[in-house]
């Protein structure tokens, strides 16, 4: 919350156990991230691209998840990452 810029290669990850539905908001998020939805099989449920910076609406893959991954914004198209892709951590 509040950062202004966020590197190619930094990010926060937000581990479930146990696994959980999962939805954020971009309240007092000023910049644009990517949200990547990780299913407990470490496949990727959605790819919430480009979020709204300060959106009070509910962003969230609709099923239960082991992790979400944030990273700066229209980082995930660039490295393209897509829903059915394989994470690992």
């Amino acid at each position: 919350m509040f950062r202004q810029s966020l590197g190619d290669n930094q990010g926060m990850i937000f581990p479930y156990d146990p696994p959980q539905v999962a939805s954020f908001w971009m309240k007092n998020t000023l910049i644009p991230l990517d949200m990547i939805f990780i299913r407990p099989d470490h496949t990727i449920a959605r790819v919430a691209d480009n979020t709204v910076p300060l959106s009070l609406e509910p962003v969230s893959a609709g099923e239960s998840v082991a992790a979400v991954l944030e990273i700066r914004g229209g980082r995930a198209a660039e490295l393209g990452v897509k829903a059915g892709d394989k994470v690992d951590w």
